[in-house]
């Protein structure tokens, strides 16, 4: 049971996802839901990209007592980036075009459902993966500051598809311009190779998937071994550069059996650095949203956030 939580600020994005001609309905029934909880939730809509990041950091300021955030992955994100370090709880209700924090931690995805399961969460610290670029040897460059990330990060065919996206079409149709990029990059991408450097593990690869959940998005689980509530990534990484042997992937992934194919290598790490091999333009993604370009460096950091968790949740 969350005890000593009396206040709450409920971040939400009023036009992420499906669903968004209903999104302040839904809304105002889980604030409903909270106050016969002994929870006062104030709204807190965002109006920009990056306004959740600074909604969440006031509230920390402001000593809030309970940070909830309704939307998808990119919205979690922003709102992590401003919680990252505090005391200060982050709940999930949700939304958006996926949201695989609430598949990891079962959460429905119904608002008031989700909102009802609230009062009788407990809270766990956990860590967080951060990613920031790296220096031309490979080491971490905190002069450009870090972004820290809940989920998953990538380099190579997942961060091209996310430069691919299209604002329009994502916004009309959701997780679909997610497969339409993915078709188009499938024949379009030249699958350029990557050094991934980690103490326990060196590899050549054209993919890479630094997992702290299971789930990765859509029904795909990539990064089968990992574990939100560890302090370690899982790292899953693809080395061929034959496109038919990523189509020939599909089946596996979809059926659950990636570990079956040729060249698919996985293991754990709290660090490591990805670097173009040939100078190549490779970019990343963190939670489904793009973060920049290669060389990165992307590591563990222990006791970030504390998390509300629904007492059904597998930990």
């Amino acid at each position: 049971m969350l005890e000593n939580i009396h206040t709450a600020l409920l971040i939400y994005n009023p036009a992420s996802g499906r669903r968004r001609h209903r999104r302040f309905a839904e809304v105002e029934e889980a604030v409903r839901i909270l106050q016969s909880a002994g929870i006062a939730a104030e709204l807190a809509p965002t109006d920009r990209r990056g306004a959740a990041t600074t909604i969440a950091r006031q509230a920390v300021v402001n000593n809030t007592d309970l940070v909830i955030v309704c939307g998808g992955d990119g919205t979690i994100n922003e709102v992590v980036n401003g919680l990252a370090g505090s005391r200060v709880p982050l709940a999930i209700l949700p939304a958006g075009t996926a949201n695989i924090l609430a598949k990891e931690l079962g959460i429905p995805w119904d608002i008031p459902a989700a909102a009802r399961l609230i009062s009788g969460s407990t809270t766990h610290r956990i860590a967080l993966g951060s990613v920031m670029n790296a220096s031309a040897d490979g080491d971490a460059d905190p002069a450009h500051g870090c972004r820290y990330f809940m989920s998953v990060a990538g380099a190579g065919p997942d961060g091209e598809i996310v430069h691919a996206i299209n604002p329009e079409l994502k916004d009309q149709t959701g997780v679909f311009a997610y497969w339409a990029a993915g078709a188009r990059q499938l024949f379009q991408y030249r699958f350029p190779a990557m050094d991934i450097t980690s103490v326990e593990n060196r590899r050549n690869a054209t993919l890479l998937v630094v997992g702290r959940t299971v789930n990765y998005g859509g029904p795909f689980k990539i990064t089968t071994g990992a574990n939100l509530f560890d302090n370690e990534f899982e790292i899953v990484a693809f080395d061929t550069q034959n496109r038919w042997r990523y189509v020939g992937a599909l089946l596996p992934l979809w059926l659950g059996r990636l570990r079956s194919v040729r060249g698919i290598h996985a293991w754990k790490t709290r660090e490591l650095t990805c670097a173009a091999a040939n100078g190549s333009t490779i970019y990343a993604q963190v939670d489904g949203e793009l973060c920049g370009t290669l060389p990165l460096h992307f590591r563990v950091v222990p006791d970030a956030l504390t998390l509300v968790v629904p007492a059904t949740a597998n930990k």
